[in-house]
C-alpha cells in the first residue's frame, strides 16, 4: 500500500524522499521494525483477551517437571504471529507480485487451518482437534496450488547461465580462447524446474530429469514430478515445526533464525549482481520476498517475548503449522528447498526422534512382545527434559546448534 502510495508521490509531485521506497533494504528494514511493533505492542493486549476468553491451553500429563503448571496458558498465540507477518507485507510489498501473492495466501491458508484445530481442541473440548487427515488435505491442496502456480505462471522464471568464449584481440584478428569461458546471465528468462543443490559445482537440479525415461517431450510433463516434491516438502515442514513447539519459545525462535537466513539467500537470488559473484541462480522479482520474511523475522521475535520461559502465551497449531508451512514454500519459491535438511535441521531431528520411536516400538513389540524406545520420549526436546535438563537450557542450545546450521546453509553457495 505505501510502495504504490509513495510510487505516485514520487512520480507525480516529485516528493523528497519518497523514491527511498523503490528500495527492497528499506522496505525490509521497515516491515521487520513494524512487525516488531505490531507483535510487542498488540501481543500483551491479545494475550489478556485470550485469557478473558478462557482460551486456555489442556495440558497432557506427560510426568515432565514444570508441565502441569502451563494448564491454562493462552493458546492460538499464533494470531500475533499472522497479523504481525501480514499487515506489514501489505503496507510494504508489491502486492501484484506473484511471490508476494503466494507467500500472503500460504499463511492465510494454514493460519486458518490451524486455527480451526486450535478451535475444536479449546472450544469443543476435543483434545485430538482436526482430524489428522484433514491437516494433511489442506497442506496437499496448499503444495497443489503452489506447485502448478509455480510450474505454469509465466512470472515465475529464472534466468540461466551461459558460457561465452573469451575473444582476445591480436594483430591479425580476434582469437577465440574457448578453455576459459565468460559466464553470464542470459537476458531471456526462461520457465524451469531447476533449483539449488549443495556441495555441488555446478549447483543447479533439474527435476525433470527424474522423468527422461519418459522419452522425447518428458520435459512438459516435469510438473508430473515437481508438485508431489512441493507437496511432500510443505507438509514434512510444517510437521516438522508442529512438533518442535513443545517447549518455551522454541519454535518461535528457530523460525526467526531459519528465516534471517532465508532472507539472505531471498536478497542474493533475487538481485543479479549478488547472484553472478556468487555463481547462483538469479530469479527475477524474487527479492520482494525479502520483506515478506523480514516481516516474518520481526513477527517471530516479537512473539518470543511472550513466549520465553515461562511463556505467557503459546502459538499453538495456529502458529506452529503456519510458521513451517511459510518456510517450506518461502524456500521452494527462492529455489533452495533442497538446503531445507540443513538449515532446519532442528525441526529434521524432532520429526526424526518421533518416527524413529514409534517406528522401534512398534518393530521390538511385534518381535520381543514388549516395546522398547530409544529415547526417553520424543520429540527429542522430552528427551533431555527427562534427563534433567531445564527448558530454558535445552532452548539456548537448540538455538546454538540452529545458528551453527545456518551460517553453514549460507556457506554452502560457495563450498562446491
Amino acid at each position: 500500500m505505501f510502495y504504490y502510495l509513495f510510487t505516485y508521490l514520487d512520480q507525480a509531485i516529485d516528493l523528497p524522499g519518497a523514491g527511498v521506497f523503490q528500495y527492497i533494504s528499506f522496505r525490509a528494514a521497515m516491515a521487520i521494525i513494524t512487525s516488531l511493533i505490531i507483535s510487542l505492542l498488540f501481543g500483551k493486549r491479545i494475550i489478556n483477551f485470550l485469557r478473558k476468553k478462557q482460551v486456555g491451553e489442556s495440558i497432557r500429563d506427560l510426568g515432565l517437571q514444570g508441565q502441569m503448571e502451563k494448564q491454562g496458558t493462552p493458546t492460538m498465540g499464533g494470531l500475533i504471529i499472522i497479523g504481525a507477518t501480514l499487515i506489514p507485507v501489505l503496507l510494504f510489498a508489491k502486492l501484484t507480485n506473484v511471490y508476494i501473492i503466494l507467500m500472503i495466501c500460504t499463511t492465510a491458508w494454514l493460519g486458518f487451518i490451524g486455527f480451526t484445530d486450535d478451535y475444536i481442541k479449546v472450544f469443543k473440548k476435543e483434545k485430538k482437534g482436526l482430524a489428522g487427515k484433514f491437516k494433511i488435505l489442506g497442506q496437499i491442496v496448499l503444495g497443489l496450488v503452489v506447485g502448478l502456480v509455480m510450474y505454469f505462471n509465466e512470472n515465475v522464471t529464472i534466468r540461466e547461465k551461459i558460457h561465452e568464449p573469451i575473444r582476445i584481440k591480436t594483430d591479425t584478428g580476434y582469437m577465440v580462447n574457448s578453455r576459459t569461458p565468460v559466464e553470464s546471465f542470459n537476458e531471456q528468462a526462461v520457465k524451469s524446474t531447476k533449483t539449488t543443490i549443495p556441495f555441488v559445482k555446478h549447483n543447479e537440479f533439474d527435476y525433470s530429469v527424474l522423468i527422461t525415461w519418459l522419452g522425447n517431450g518428458f520435459r512438459k510433463y516435469a510438473w508430473l514430478i515437481f508438485v508431489p516434491i512441493v507437496i511432500l516438502i510443505i507438509t514434512a515442514v510444517s510437521n516438522g515445526a508442529n512438533l518442535t513447539d513443545g517447549i518455551d519459545g522454541l519454535a518461535s525462535g528457530t523460525s526467526a533464525i531459519i528465516g534471517s537466513t532465508l532472507a539472505v539467500l531471498a536478497w542474493v537470488s533475487g538481485n543479479i549482481v549478488f547472484a553472478d559473484y556468487l555463481n547462483i541462480m538469479y530469479i527475477p522479482n524474487s527479492g520482494e520476498l525479502t520483506i515478506f520474511i523480514s516481516a516474518f523475522v520481526g513477527a517471530c521475535i516479537g512473539f518470543l517475548w511472550y513466549n520465553t520461559y515461562p511463556a505467557q502465551i503459546f502459538m499453538g497449531d495456529t502458529g506452529s503449522l503456519t510458521i513451517g508451512g511459510i518456510i517450506a514454500v518461502f524456500a521452494i519459491l527462492i529455489r533452495k528447498e533442497l538446503l531445507i535438511p540443513i538449515l532446519c535441521g532442528i525441526f529434521v531431528v524432532e520429526s526424526l526422534s518421533v518416527v524413529m520411536q514409534v517406528g522401534y516400538f512398534k518393530y521390538t513389540k511385534k518381535r520381543f512382545g514388549a516395546g522398547k524406545r530409544i529415547f526417553k520420549m520424543s520429540p527429542l526436546h522430552h528427551h533431555y527434559q527427562l534427563k534433567g535438563y531445564v527448558e530454558p537450557k535445552i532452548v539456548q542450545r537448540f538455538f546454538i546448534v540452529g545458528i551453527m546450521l545456518a551460517v553453514f546453509t549460507i556457506i554452502t553457495l560457495k563450498l562446491r
